[in-house]
């Protein structure tokens, strides 16, 4: 069985800079826009991890 490989998106709002992270495709695996080449995080829900940064903090 042949993987896709993988194509990461940069947010709209990076402005084209490099100091972000970018996202793959299967909303799956996370990686630094410094690094594209070096590794990635897999098996990240990243859904969970949007919805968790837009919670207000408190204290």
């Amino acid at each position: 069985m042949r993987q896709e490989p993988l194509r990461f998106k940069k947010s709209r709002r990076s402005a084209g800079q490099s100091a972000c992270v970018e996202v793959a495709h299967t909303l799956r695996h996370i990686r630094d826009s410094k690094n594209p080449a070096g590794s990635f995080l897999h098996g990240v829900d990243v859904t969970a991890l949007i919805a968790a940064l837009r919670i207000p903090p408190t204290g």
